[in-house]
């Protein structure tokens, strides 16, 4: 067998590099379309069906803001973006149509503040289980998200 001179052996080792680079691409493109993403998602699971409340937190990658401006899940038939406000002595919750992620930052949706309102179950959920939630932003993106869902005493 005869051996090819190194600059050769190199030009087809630098050859076969630039066309797998080339067939990459548009995967490495695809993945870092998402702007938006999420970690630590869970569930605050009641009994006897009372409703849930989700928490996630929202990380936006881009120069922009982006809001979330929907929830659905098919694993609850209703799911709604709620905020705890404090009015001196007294604490409400409102629902609220969005929750801006801000330009290279994150939002925390977590007891005391934002929250996912998960009402009417529809299948069996215990702690254990894994819901999804689909979320969906001002950008077009939707994130169909996991969720674990945890016993009531947990705090996160």
């Amino acid at each position: 067998m005869k051996s090819r001179p190194i600059a050769t052996r190199a030009a087809a080792f630098a050859a076969m590099l630039l066309g797998a680079c080339a067939l990459m691409s548009p995967l490495a493109a695809a993945a870092s379309d998402h702007a938006i993403t999420a970690t630590n998602a869970w569930v605050r699971w009641l009994p006897s069906n009372l409703p849930a409340a989700g928490y996630v937190t929202l990380t936006n990658s881009s120069g922009k803001n982006i809001d979330l401006t929907e929830i659905t899940s098919p694993d609850y038939g209703s799911a709604m973006l709620h905020r705890t406000v404090s009015n001196g002595s007294t604490t409400n919750m409102i629902m609220v149509d969005k929750a801006t992620v801000p330009a290279h930052g994150s939002l925390a949706i977590a007891p005391t503040g934002y929250h996912i309102m998960l009402e009417a179950p529809t299948r069996k959920i215990a702690p254990g289980a894994t819901v999804h939630l689909k979320l969906k932003f001002s950008d077009g993106e939707t994130l169909d998200t996991p969720f674990a869902v945890k016993p009531p005493g947990t705090a996160n």
